[in-house]
């Protein structure tokens, strides 16, 4: 098995390879993740080091102020709309992509649920993964 993790969009136009593990694997349940993903969270990788993560294609940006107060950065397909990563004004290091864009998504093994307080009753979550209210701390 490959060490590396790589996916992108449904059509190919962008695409990443990360050659790192993943330092953070999560559910959020928050607001934004709902409204964004159509469904009552987002599940994703966290890279502690964008500039390790390597991007191919242009992906269109779009801004948001999260839950937490701070500028997320969510990038998608211009083509296809797919979202494909996430990165923090907060955090400019990091990057984070989605689950389900992995070309093996089986390689996912989420750790926490995180705002679990805006969790809707109809999006239930593996009772043994820790949930927190909003984000753990650092």
């Amino acid at each position: 098995m490959s060490t590396s993790y790589s996916g992108g969009c449904a059509c190919g136009a962008v695409r990443y390879e990360a050659k790192a593990a993943p330092v953070f694997e999560n559910h959020c349940q928050c607001r934004d993740c709902q409204k964004r993903s159509g469904t009552g969270h987002g599940s994703y990788l966290t890279f502690p080091s964008r500039a390790d993560v390597k991007i191919t294609g242009t992906a269109t940006d779009w801004r948001v102020v999260a839950d937490s107060g701070n500028e997320k950065i969510h990038s998608f397909c211009p083509v296809c709309g797919t979202p494909v990563y996430v990165t923090f004004a907060a955090m400019p290091d990091s990057i984070s992509v989605h689950a389900a864009s992995l070309d093996d998504p089986g390689r996912f093994n989420p750790t926490v649920v995180t705002y679990g307080i805006r969790a809707l009753p109809w999006d239930k979550m593996d009772t043994a993964l820790k949930t927190f209210e909003k984000m753990p701390p650092g």
